[in-house]
């Protein structure tokens, strides 16, 4: 196996990922129903898609938009009661079949009958796209896995997704370097945000 051009294919898979996605107006409508959310941001996930939900809402917070991620199997243990009316949901699901997810959105409608629904999925059966206001699709990906089940292309895509809504929300609020500040005050970061710093 010749790694580095191996490596180089698998670089090249990913990053075609993301120039695949075609970018329409439920972008816009995504970002304004996070700008207008009366309430919080709450991310879902199960697995890979999970760790990008949770990175999400941590970049979020950090980034003047208060939000949290809400793990689908422990929304079902109490979790669920999290959510109140206004919150904006976003769920993160490649094939947008899984149960878990999808139970939590049936079950969070209950709790949050005004809050916009943003489904991030890819599959064009999923069961995601039924249940959601918006729909931020993926495309249809191939991943680079030799089994073709490792879901790494369609999770840098998911991920590329997740920080192009993020830093468009944060330019569309008016973030400053000093609201970046207070929220993120430590490390290398911290320092470089602080105006006492500029």
């Amino acid at each position: 196996m010749d790694i580095a051009a191996r490596i180089r294919e698998i670089l090249n898979a990913e990053a075609e990922a993301i120039r695949s996605i075609r970018v329409d107006d439920a972008f816009e409508r995504a970002v304004a129903a996070m700008e207008g959310c009366p309430g919080k941001i709450i991310t879902v996930g199960m697995g890979k898609a999970g760790f990008v939900a949770r990175r999400f809402a941590a970049t979020l917070a950090s980034t003047a938009t208060p939000a949290f991620y809400i793990h689908p199997s422990e929304a079902a243990h109490g979790d669920l009661g999290h959510i109140d009316t206004g919150d904006c949901l976003i769920a993160f699901s490649t094939s947008g079949k899984t149960r878990e997810v999808l139970e939590c959105i049936e079950m969070a409608r209950h709790l949050n009958r005004e809050g916009a629904v943003i489904g991030i999925t890819s599959h064009p059966d999923s069961g995601l796209r039924d249940l959601a206001d918006i729909v931020l699709d993926m495309g249809v990906i191939e991943e680079p896995c030799p089994l073709g089940l490792t879901p790494t292309a369609s999770i840098a895509a998911m991920s590329a997704i997740a920080d192009a809504l993020t830093l468009t929300l944060m330019e569309r609020k008016g973030v400053t370097r000093e609201d970046y500040g207070v929220r993120h005050h430590g490390g290398y970061l911290g320092r470089k945000a602080r105006l006492d710093n500029v």
